[in-house]
């Protein structure tokens, strides 16, 4: 019988710079459930979290920062270049992602979970648990470039990371489902469709719209790839040029992100590019249009947002406003956002997430949205 009776668990490995994350938003955007073993091993090793102090007690503290949190550059420099070291830092991690993997699940209202792990296939309690397995592959040049452009690594420290992992050919047959990610993202996109249509018993469950529109009232509804050049054009004309897209800019960004788009009656008059990762929801595209009632418009595209992330079990909020948007703080106030900087975020995770995801000319605004922070069992 399934550990999780009722939930189809795809397992999805590959080695580092291969486009697995990429590969889990497509999984997302077809309705399944994404979990990030990975990022959950970096909470459970922050100041507080259950790992902290044994990695302390394996490691020492000169691998703290001056906040007395653990730097995760340094080490990953020992952990990479010492077996026995990164063997060691599994063996206190790998339990902790399983329980709070576990507790997710197990909340989780959608069929079907993707479950992210670079060591899936050598964690082996985990790999068990998948009903079937996904991996992601890329060639070592394309891997160098990926963690050199997009990782700021150095070409030798790109090179120690990839060939201190296992062998893709190992990974390759293992899986049920092997991504080629060498291409465009259109590409990419083609290999998991077909993929999820043949290799998932649960159809596709995304809804077209969230609200159906009436007149004189705002619907939201979800953008796909398919809307990819309408977005782009969307986004160009709500954000005065500020942001200039085409459609393979949003083709692209669809490998991280979500679109909801606010409409009036059919016409387009908002647009919130929106993810989830580690529990966190990070809106970094926010605009409307100014000719119409703002405060209605901002708070139905803003209640789908918020629904969207409950939905995926979020714990917090983050929205990256422009500045028409950002001065009317009264505003988002009375729908329980305030203006923040990310360090005066209460959580070391959502300081993560505000970072992560800033973006230029814009002011950070924060909702709290559950209180049962969801990685407090492990």
């Amino acid at each position: 019988m399934s550990t999780w009776p009722g939930k189809f668990i795809i397992g999805l490995t590959g080695n580092i710079g291969t486009g697995k994350s990429v590969v889990r938003k497509m999984l997302e955007h077809l309705g399944a459930y994404g979990i990030d073993a990975d990022a959950l091993g970096h909470r459970a090793m922050a100041k507080g979290a259950p790992g902290y102090k044994p990695i302390l007690d394996a490691f020492g503290r000169w691998i703290l920062d001056t906040e007395g949190q653990i730097d995760r550059i340094k080490l990953a420099k020992l952990a990479f270049s010492d077996p026995e070291a990164l063997t060691n830092l599994e063996n206190i991690i790998h339990p902790l992602v399983a329980q709070a993997v576990d507790v997710i699940i197990q909340r989780a209202s959608q069929p079907v979970i993707a479950v992210e792990a670079i060591k899936l296939l050598e964690y082996d309690k985990l790999r068990k648990k998948c009903d079937i397995i996904w991996v992601t592959t890329a060639p070592e040049n394309i891997q160098v470039n990926r963690l050199v452009n997009k990782r700021k690594m150095s070409r030798e420290e790109a090179l120690q990371r990839i060939r201190s992992q296992g062998s893709q050919d190992d990974k390759k047959s293992a899986a049920s489902i092997v991504i080629e990610n060498v291409g465009s993202f259109e590409d990419t996109w083609k290999q998991v469709v077909a993929a999820w249509k043949t290799a998932t018993p649960i159809p596709e469950v995304i809804p077209v719209e969230i609200e159906k529109a009436a007149d004189g009232k705002f619907s939201v509804v979800r953008g796909r790839p398919r809307d990819s050049a309408a977005i782009a054009q969307l986004i160009t004309r709500l954000s005065n040029g500020t942001k200039s897209f085409n459609q393979g800019d949003i083709m692209a960004a669809f490998g991280e992100k979500a679109f909801l788009i606010l409409r009036l009656n059919k016409t387009p008059v908002g647009i919130a590019g929106w993810q989830v990762e580690n529990l966190v929801a990070r809106t970094t595209d926010f605009f409307i249009d100014s000719s119409i009632d703002l405060m209605p418009a901002l708070k139905k595209l803003i209640t789908e947002v918020e629904q969207a992330s409950r939905d995926l079990q979020c714990e917090a909020s983050l929205l990256f406003l422009p500045s028409n948007l950002a001065k009317m703080e009264d505003a988002w106030k009375q729908i329980g956002y305030e203006r923040q900087t990310s360090q005066s975020l209460s959580v070391q995770a959502w300081q993560d997430a505000a970072k992560e995801s800033a973006q230029p000319n814009t002011v950070l605004f924060f909702k709290q949205l559950r209180m049962d922070r969801i990685l407090r069992p492990i």
